[in-house]
């Protein structure tokens, strides 16, 4: 009997996905190539079965049991697209090679006394380098006598002249190195010595006169609980504040704020009361109308301590008594304080 064209291709069809059929009916195991998603207990995925991308492994796609898409031995789909494998993956098209990322550190090279007070007589840079340096007290309305180069931007009395005081006094020290040469971080660590602050006299009628009684750092501006000195600093901040009491023989507790900010040649160190200085209960100077600011820098020659401290006293105050000569000596103790602050680093 001669089957028409169309009967014979049902009847191949029939013959070629009946043993498909028959070996399911069966109970067979399924053939792997269809169902790879099932893995035979006690056997691992063969090699050639798996790729690695980002060293994550990429499961065999499960086959379409409707037929509608392509079978898995055509696709394998990734991330909602289809790589055809008969285009092999390359492993270097997912990864590239950045170029090396170089920072440049600016290296600073340490300046001159000169550089920075480069109108300096003989007599004066002698002066600065002696123990007790340069001092220069003057008004509101008189000239500053110490100016470093304005070209180096350290602007000190303009920073003071803020805080619209009616009274100046401008200092400068050259401390010289002996054992070693300081760095920033020795002068940061020797400006944290705050409960040394105590021990440092001033000079009075040829006499040591202790100003301060105690001297300790506190918790904040508003909990004035005393807490002890850190351990010194491995490493140098950008900027750092702490609060100081500072108990004064005539004032008592003198609350100061000190702010610390870091240059590329030196630091700053800038205090201010945060309450009134008051005599026996008179006030005698309002909150922030006192500040001092002293620039530290290591120069060739040495260690730069130059300051300059404003504050404002009312005219009935200032022709009664004259604070003048009172302040010049605490600036004296400030400035024994970090010289021998300094001393100490070169122990360490």
């Amino acid at each position: 009997m001669r089957l028409s064209g169309k009967t014979a291709a049902l009847l191949f069809l029939f013959i070629l996905i009946s043993p498909l059929y028959s070996e399911e009916d069966e109970g067979s195991p399924p053939d792997e190539s269809l169902m790879g998603e099932q893995a035979v207990p006690g056997e691992e995925t063969p090699p050639d079965e798996e790729i690695f991308l980002s060293e994550e492994t990429i499961p065999d796609p499960q086959p379409d049991p409707e037929g509608e898409n392509s079978p898995p031995d055509e696709k394998i789909i990734l991330a909602g697209e289809s790589i055809p494998v008969e285009e092999p993956l390359d492993d270097d098209a997912f990864f590239f090679e950045a170029p090396p990322l170089i920072f440049e550190v600016p290296e600073f090279e340490t300046r001159t006394f000169d550089a920075i007070f480069p109108n300096f007589s003989r007599m004066q840079r002698m002066i600065a380098m002696d123990n007790r340096g340069l001092r220069h007290s003057f008004t509101k309305d008189e000239p500053a006598a110490l100016i470093p180069n304005p070209d180096l931007e350290i602007d000190l009395l303009g920073s003071v002249m803020k805080k619209n005081p009616s009274h100046l006094i401008e200092a400068l020290i050259l401390v010289p190195y002996k054992k070693k040469e300081f760095d920033l971080l020795d002068i940061y660590n020797a400006l944290g010595r705050i409960e040394k602050i105590k021990n440092y006299p001033a000079l009075m009628n040829g006499n040591d006169f202790y100003v301060f009684t105690e001297s300790s750092r506190i918790e904040s501006a508003r909990n004035r609980k005393a807490i002890p000195d850190p351990p010194p600093a491995v490493t140098l901040p950008f900027a750092d504040t702490m609060y100081l009491c500072l108990k004064e023989i005539n004032f008592g507790n003198l609350f100061i704020r000190a702010d610390i900010s870091i240059s590329a040649y030196g630091i700053t160190y800038s205090m201010t009361n945060f309450t009134d200085v008051r005599y026996f209960l008179v006030p005698m100077m309002r909150a922030e109308r006192f500040n001092t600011i002293i620039y530290l820098e290591p120069v060739k020659e040495g260690v730069l301590i130059y300051s300059m401290t404003g504050f404002y006293i009312p005219g009935f105050i200032a022709d009664r008594v004259n604070l003048t000569p009172s302040i010049n000596r605490r600036i004296e103790i400030f400035t024994n304080w970090i010289t021998d602050g300094l001393r100490e680093q070169e122990n360490n």
